[in-house]
């Protein structure tokens, strides 16, 4: 497995948002919430940022965010869609840029018809209970947790 020296993720960020801010008006993500049949749900972790969040990515010129999603799942963690996602709401992600959203579904219809595989990408992918969630889970899959499960009342920003 090869990960990216973690003194690059100081900038790589930032410098693919200043090319985004050139070549596109606004970027758009998604993620999802994929809640296994015991109520377990799935997170990843990337080799180059830190913290455990939902899987996704962006989303592609021509591309619905379904089409994106169903993608991102097939990619980082080897999830295929059986059903369609439930749309859970659109956010805005200005931590990460100010023309960044990210669209968020929930799924729980679902096969994983292999076992994930760790990728230059995607070091880790597991399904958590909600109670024994790993340390590191960034702060704003935990609120979307919290919104989700808890009945916290949904925020615009991500």
């Amino acid at each position: 497995m090869i990960l990216l020296n973690p003194d690059r993720r100081s900038w790589l960020t930032p410098l693919l948002h200043l090319y985004w801010r050139f070549s596109r008006g606004m970027t758009l993500g998604v993620r999802a919430c994929v809640v296994d049949a015991d109520g377990r749900l799935l997170l990843i972790r990337h080799s180059y940022t830190p913290g455990w969040h939902f899987p996704g990515g962006g989303v592609e010129v021509g591309q619905t965010v379904e089409e994106a999603l169903a993608m991102e799942l097939r990619e980082e963690a080897h999830v295929v869609m059986t059903g369609a996602p439930a749309f859970c709401g659109l956010f805005l992600n200005a931590r990460t840029s100010r023309r960044d959203h990210v669209a968020l579904f929930r799924v729980d219809s679902f096969e994983q018809p292999s076992p994930f595989v760790p990728t230059r990408e995607i070091v880790e992918a597991a399904f958590f209970a909600r109670e024994a969630l790993p340390e590191g889970v960034t702060r704003g899959t935990r609120e979307r947790i919290a919104e989700l499960f808890e009945g916290r009342p949904r925020s615009s920003h991500w």
